[in-house]
């Protein structure tokens, strides 16, 4: 019996994938102004009106983590002890019905934040430690700016809830690289900020705000000693001795006292 000559597989032809067609999509274009809750930060020295000036923004509540704001009539989320509690309450529902949230102080939570990366951050090598030094050189200031960055996205998400943020920050000297001249020092935010740039807190925390805003002492310096009257400006434009911006208002205003709210009837435009 012959055996059946065996068959030889037909040529397959090659067939190109389809294009991927990505669904149809309408973007509308629109102009003009776009008016919703703002980011701002307030920065200046101790006692000067920082507190007082948040606390006339459009219906505040303040997550008092430095615990300074006993002495004013205002609406407070209270047991805020740790970087946890402060992104909770920031999850919750406790906030609803209110206009803004008010941080006293992000310095505060800054540190807070260092104690918490320590405890949840381990070592590369598994283990853990006792200052943001022991991760080694750079490493610390990483893994607290990646914890920073977590509570900027629970901040984001008040925005998208409709709410105005602002954060008080203490103030400091900083040194400024100047490319076309000397070096000099202004004061800037008091925010984790090492000189490479890199982990830089207080630069992502400027670069998120719609508004940085400086209180300060209308000082006089002459023959190496400071004058004053106490009076006090608040800045919206950077200048050589300070660090401020805003998206809307370039101003100086004179800070009479705490009911002194010219500077949210620009921002707001009297929104209360």
């Amino acid at each position: 019996m012959n055996a059946l000559p065996m068959r030889m597989p037909l040529p397959t032809k090659s067939v190109a994938p389809a294009p991927f067609n990505a669904p149809a999509r309408e973007f509308a274009i629109t102009s003009g102004r776009i008016s919703g809750p703002q980011r701002i930060v307030i920065y200046g020295p101790g006692g000067i009106g920082k507190s007082s000036l948040a606390a006339i923004a459009p219906k505040p509540v303040f997550l008092d983590v430095e615990h300074g704001t006993h002495e004013f009539d205002v609406c407070r989320a209270g047991d805020i002890n740790t970087f946890a509690d402060l992104r909770a309450v920031l999850q919750s529902s406790a906030l609803d019905g209110f206009g803004t949230v008010v941080i006293d102080t992000m310095t505060k939570a800054e540190e807070m934040a260092i104690a918490h990366t320590l405890k949840t951050t381990p070592h590369e090598k598994g283990q853990f430690v006792t200052s943001i030094e022991g991760y080694g050189f750079g490493k610390g200031l990483q893994h607290v700016y990646d914890t920073m960055i977590l509570l900027l996205a629970d901040l984001d998400s008040q925005v998208r809830r409709g709410r105005n943020v602002i954060l008080l920050c203490h103030d400091c000297t900083a040194d400024v690289p100047n490319p076309v001249g000397d070096d000099f020092i202004r004061y800037e935010p008091h925010l984790q900020a090492p000189k490479s740039g890199k982990a830089s807190t207080r630069n992502r925390v400027i670069q998120w705000a719609d508004h940085v805003i400086f209180v300060g002492y209308d000082v006089i310096a002459k023959d190496g000693k400071g004058r004053g009257a106490g009076t006090r400006t608040i800045f919206t434009d950077e200048l050589p001795d300070h660090i401020a911006k805003s998206r809307s208002v370039h101003a100086a205003l004179p800070f009479t006292g705490p009911e002194d709210g010219a500077i949210w009837d620009l921002i707001f435009g009297g929104a209360k």
